[in-house]
């Protein structure tokens, strides 16, 4: 995990206009995965919470830090979209309240800001990660079904009207 900063070459091949891509799902949807393919294409900085807490050997469930980090990374965003950069946060954005916030704050400087949204039926979230737990990759901590079914009470998921407020891809996943 290294942030890069893009040069401007790299900036050029884009659309010449920063991005903010929000990565909004519950666990097992594949922000990880979708988040370094895109970094890698774009180019963009990825900031992503969970490898972040791993790195510096912080509880996962650490709430506190967690939301410390994540105001760090929102802070830090917005300084990379001022310079017009593209960036990528991997934090779930399970409340509408969070995505509204970081979209109308990206606007206002200035970048589109994409939603991917990945979403997949709990059973579905729940095989990839049995197989991602039974894997041990370093850095991964195992969920339960529990905890999923019990995160999944709290995630808003996009409706319609919600993933039109984005600019950017059609969304790839289920919406309400």
């Amino acid at each position: 995990m290294i942030i890069r900063v893009i040069a401007e070459e790299d900036q050029a091949r884009g659309s010449g206009t920063p991005q903010l891509i929000l990565l909004g799902v519950l666990p097992g949807s594949g922000k990880t995965s979708r988040g370094r393919r895109v970094a890698e294409e774009i180019p963009a900085v990825r900031l992503w919470g969970d490898e972040w807490m791993a790195r510096l050997g912080v509880d996962w469930l650490d709430e506190e830090t967690r939301d410390r980090l994540e105001q760090l990374f929102w802070d830090l965003a917005q300084d990379l979209l001022r310079h017009g950069q593209t960036v990528i946060l991997e934090s779930g954005f399970w409340l509408r309240s969070d995505r509204d916030e970081k979209r109308l704050g990206a606007r206002a400087l200035g970048a589109a800001v994409e939603l991917h949204d990945l979403g997949a039926p709990i059973d579905e979230l729940c095989r990839r990660l049995a197989a991602r737990n039974a894997a041990r990759v370093s850095g991964r901590v195992p969920i339960s079904r529990e905890q999923l079914e019990h995160w999944s009470r709290f995630f808003e998921a996009p409706d319609r009207a919600g993933l039109d407020l984005f600019d950017g891809p059609a969304p790839t996943g289920p919406t309400s």
